[in-house]
């Protein structure tokens, strides 16, 4: 056993014999009444942005194709990093609001 996993072991066991632990609130928000309706733009918007991405991932393949004979195919990639860094922050962000909305 590491000597960090160790002492967080003990901290973690101290403060849960602390008395004043059992009066800490929780601290997660109540989720308001109507947010059915937000959740669906929500999940409407995580997919059309999706499907865009998808979208331009094909376009920047089919011109990287295209433009490889012209020894031009290398041009693309920032566009390909571009889309896929898209991807990343779309499921990110959602992912992030499924955590903060619980």
């Amino acid at each position: 056993m590491s000597t960090l996993h160790l002492a967080l072991t003990s901290a973690n066991d101290l403060v849960a014999a602390l008395p004043m632990a059992a009066g800490i609130p929780d601290p997660t928000a109540a989720r308001p009444p109507g947010m059915e309706s937000i959740d669906t733009v929500l999940d409407w918007g995580k997919w059309v942005a999706l499907i865009i991405c998808v979208g331009a991932l094909i376009a920047a393949g089919a011109l990287m194709a295209f433009n490889s004979r012209r020894g031009e195919g290398g041009e693309h990639v920032g566009r390909i990093a571009s889309a896929l860094f898209g991807v990343c922050i779309i499921g990110g962000a959602g992912s992030m609001i499924g955590f903060l909305a619980t």
